[in-house]
């Protein structure tokens, strides 16, 4: 079996399996996508009814829905996916885009998924190399792309999620992965806390809610990888793609000051762009800044 040294050193075979792979992961995070908001609302559901003491018969019985049950099926007929149907965006294009069953169209939106973490991620080993480092840095990019669709849907940045995430960062960073340890604790403290206070800023002055706490982890779990010196970068990046993004639909599409815009996938943009580019975004950050 070849070693680590000897897989990292043979461009063919570590690209080919890092495609394969990532397709794979790609799959796999369509059903992270799909399940998991419905995965959070049933568990708080079951919290409430606990809470309220509801009795026995008048608390809503459904099957528990987790990442591998029930089998997926189609939507429309209940066809049962079979593991041929199954097989990242070769299935889709043999199936031309509908069900086998009953021929209703299936959305493009889960092959371009699948796709799109296939090219992060060799895009991820391209600008990092052929190091371990990089593998690692797919963990992030993989995360980023389940992280950016369920908050564009739902608007919900899971704890379950973006915790361990920031956890996986500092551990890795404990180690020297992407970044000194020093760097990385104060990048979790500073992007936490950095949205926490315009959190509540934008909360005392209006009275309203600016953002949801997702966006505090999600930026915590960024600075861990990143280390704090990518920060104002993966602020100022995803603040000006958020606003560019929110006054193009207030314009084009007449969304309304009170529609909210989903922060969680402008923060994940940057944070890529941050991950791929960081040493040519900080050289330009602390040049701008005279240092």
């Amino acid at each position: 079996m070849p070693s680590l040294e000897t897989f990292l050193a043979t461009p063919w075979l570590l690209y080919l399996s890092v495609v394969l792979v990532s397709l794979c992961i790609g799959s796999f995070l369509n059903v992270v996508i799909l399940r998991l908001p419905k995965i959070m609302h049933q568990d708080w559901r079951c919290q409430c009814e606990e809470f309220l003491e509801l009795p026995e018969q008048q608390r809503k019985n459904e099957e528990q829905i987790t990442l591998s049950k029930p089998a997926s099926t189609c939507p429309s007929c209940g066809h049962k996916i079979r593991a041929w149907e199954n097989i990242p965006v070769i299935s889709y294009l043999i199936l031309g885009g509908k069900c086998a069953s009953c021929k209703t169209r299936i959305s493009p939106r889960y092959p371009a998924i699948e796709a799109a973490t296939a090219i992060f991620s060799v895009v991820t080993v391209a600008l990092l190399g052929p190091t371990e480092a990089a593998l690692w840095a797919l963990l992030l990019v993989w995360t980023l792309v389940a992280l950016t669709v369920i908050d564009f849907d739902t608007q919900l940045l899971p704890d379950s999620i973006t915790l361990p995430l920031m956890w996986l960062g500092l551990i890795l960073n404990y180690f020297g992965v992407l970044t000194d340890f020093n760097s990385a604790f104060w990048g979790a403290v500073a992007g936490y806390l950095s949205l926490w206070s315009v959190y509540w800023l934008f909360k005392i002055v209006t009275g309203k809610e600016g953002m949801g706490h997702g966006d505090f982890k999600l930026l915590a779990a960024l600075g861990a990888w990143l280390g704090w010196q990518m920060l104002p970068a993966v602020i100022l990046l995803s603040s000006v793609v958020g606003a560019v993004v929110g006054i193009t639909l207030m314009v084009v599409k007449k969304h309304g000051r009170e529609v909210p815009i989903p922060f969680g996938p402008y923060l994940a943009a940057a944070g890529l762009l941050a991950l791929w580019f960081g040493p040519e975004i900080q050289a330009l950050w602390f040049g701008y800044l005279g240092a």
